[in-house]
């Protein structure tokens, strides 16, 4: 078998089709999350928080060789974080739901065989008697 046929099977099952489809799909919803949380939420915050711009906060630590302040920028680290735990949400959500979808239906009631009649009991228990003499 060629090394183009084996990549050409490799590439084509479905397993891996499906990973590239959701990288594709996971990375197009980071950026919308990435822009929600930048123009929508962040700046709420911002509000919340006497008008700053949230990503924008950070500390000076110190100067670098150029004199140029070297910052500890913890406002884009939130801002980070956010889009991680709107992200981590919405992936939970789905994975529930798919899961729920998933769950086996529930299993059916153990089939018992119906009781013989009574007649078919004492007479099996008289042949008993009868064979103990």
């Amino acid at each position: 078998m060629s090394l183009s046929t084996e990549f050409k099977e490799f590439a084509m099952r479905g397993n891996v089709v499906d990973l590239a489809v959701g990288v594709v799909i996971g990375g197009a919803f980071g950026k919308i999350v990435s822009s929600l949380v930048e123009a929508i939420i962040m700046p709420v915050i911002g509000v919340i928080t006497s008008g700053n711009d949230f990503s924008k906060l950070a500390v000076q630590i110190g100067t670098n060789g150029k004199g140029e302040a070297v910052l500890l920028r913890y406002g884009a680290f939130a801002q980070s974080i956010v889009d991680f735990m709107i992200i981590a949400f919405v992936i939970f959500v789905v994975i529930r739901a798919i899961n729920r979808l998933k769950q086996p239906a529930p299993a059916a009631a153990p089939v018992v065989a119906p009781s013989p009649p009574a007649q078919e009991v004492l007479l099996s228990e008289i042949r008993d008697l009868l064979a103990r003499k």
